[in-house]
């Protein structure tokens, strides 16, 4: 306990004696845990010295303490902790009464997201709920490797300050796979990396809106998006969404009435129905943003994971006017607690988003982004997607068998060529809502249309994750689901 340090200010206004303030001060040290049964104390001596009191005040104090229990004194005069303790919960909670349950200032009124506690499900809960890799089949024995190394050649230099825009290593790794993999001509000056796609959501939409911006969004959608749009004060406008992915005669019609500031889709699987924006619409979507001056803000978070035949090229890969910020995502291959998102845009802009950066994240975790960096230059993180895109493949089929076994006429849908989630329409007459309800109390979690719906109302739907479980983890969670239908 030589390091041991009583919290007090003995220039604050009491009435209270100094000695009791101290006594006070100590006992509460041992109900909140700092100090514990048998613990040493300082000597009278040295803790006089430390507070600049007289040792009388000490004594006195440890006298006020022995006599209540809290501390008892053993041979050669030495000071220690009570192992038998008063009533401490009986005892006063002084600490806990210094800090009110109420703010004592307004906070502002804030729409939006609220911290996702239903969708932390317990261990014996089968998550379905959609959009989430199975970490337990991330390469932990390369990552480990790379980030042992990246600290022995390179700590000094990863440990400091660095560059808002992410490691300059991992954004030209990023930047060569995007180029030979997705087809957006990307560079180290043309990409930033962010914790995470979220953040990456956030600081476009800090960079680009201000209040009463209007930005159209697909009816269906990524609610965590929506709420990093009107955090800046935008007004979001919803745009239908049917098979083809978001209606872009819908949206035109809206860019004829208000000026639009920006658009945000999904367009690849289109979150959370899955369908994919058809190549009709992608040239008109472009062309009216191009018209209008409309800048369009692609989320590609699933890219990797595509299995019927080739993936649509994202829209970034086909802007010729500087018109797409194209946002992706490494949680979906690796893990969403390494925090790797990242942003494509042109220099201008990417330079603005590292000054929005400052304000409030400074950069990200470089020694993480410099073994992600040698993850994609071995080629480690490219033979990690395909192990992952034949598994999730997998899971899929194991899903839609299961699907069609116990579940027959009460889910239509059609199987997804890519992402990591089924999107189904429940057959008439059933509460979705209820369904989902009554399948969490048996162990299965799933999330309906109400979740993703802009009006917040049901409309018959739900989405099904399959990434995140085995095949015979998911044959378990169709049975609960199936039962608790019947239920």
């Amino acid at each position: 306990m030589a390091h041991w340090q009583v919290a007090l200010d003995l220039r604050e206004g009491s009435e209270q004696p100094i000695f009791i303030r101290l006594a006070r001060a100590i006992s509460d040290d041992v109900k909140r845990g700092r100090l514990k049964p048998g613990d040493a104390l300082p000597g009278s001596r040295s803790l006089a010295r430390a507070l600049g009191v007289h040792r009388n005040t000490v004594l006195a104090a440890y006298a006020e303490l022995a006599a209540e229990g809290w501390i008892t004194t053993e041979a050669a005069a030495r000071t220690f902790v009570s192992h038998a303790l008063p009533d401490v919960e009986a005892a006063p909670r002084r600490a806990a009464a210094s800090r009110p349950a109420a703010l004592g200032f307004d906070l502002p009124a804030r729409p939006g997201a609220r911290l996702p506690h239903d969708q932390l499900p317990s261990a014996n809960v089968l998550a379905m709920s959609g959009g989430i890799p199975d970490v337990r089949l991330v390469p932990t024995a390369p990552l480990a490797r790379a980030y042992r190394r990246a600290l022995k050649h390179h700590g000094a230099g990863l440990l400091g300050y660095g560059d808002a825009r992410g490691h300059a290593r991992l954004r030209g790794a990023l930047g060569e796979m995007l180029s030979a993999l997705r087809g957006v001509t990307a560079d180290a000056e043309s990409l930033m990396v962010t914790r995470g796609s979220q953040l990456a959501l956030a600081l476009v939409a800090r960079t680009l809106l201000g209040p009463d911006d209007v930005v159209a969004v697909e009816a269906l959608g990524y609610r965590p998006a929506w709420s990093a749009l009107t955090a800046t004060g935008a007004r979001l406008v919803p745009v239908p969404v049917d098979e083809h992915g978001i209606d872009v005669d819908a949206l035109e019609a809206i860019a004829g009435k208000q000026r639009l500031r920006a658009v945000y889709v999904t367009p690849h699987h289109q979150y959370p129905t899955t369908v994919m924006l058809d190549a009709a619409r992608r040239l008109k979507l472009l062309e009216l943003a191009r018209a209008r001056r409309i800048a369009v803000i692609e989320d590609d978070y699933d890219f990797e994971f595509h299995y019927e035949g080739r993936p649509v090229l994202p829209l970034a890969a086909t802007d010729r006017h500087a018109l797409v910020v194209y946002i992706g995502t490494l949680s979906k291959i690796l893990a969403p607690s390494l925090r790797l998102g990242f942003v494509v845009a042109p220099p201008t802009l990417i330079e603005r988003l590292g000054e929005t950066r400052l304000t409030i994240d400074r950069q990200g975790d470089q020694v993480v982004e410099c073994a992600v960096a040698e993850l994609i230059e071995d080629g480690e993180l490219q033979r990690h997607v395909r192990r992952m895109r034949r598994i999730y493949q997998g899971r899929r089929d194991a899903l839609v068998a299961a699907l069609r076994k116990r579940v027959g006429n009460a889910l239509s849908f059609v199987v997804p060529a890519g992402g990591m989630a089924l999107w189904a329409h429940a057959a008439a007459g059933i509460d979705v809502d209820a369904w989902a309800a009554r399948a969490l109390g048996r162990g299965v979690l799933f999330n309906t249309a109400a979740r993703f719906a802009f009006d917040g109302k049901a409309h018959g739907a739900l989405r099904l994750g399959f990434a995140a479980l085995s095949e015979a983890e998911l044959d378990e969670g169709v049975r609960r689901i199936a039962t608790a239908l019947k239920g």
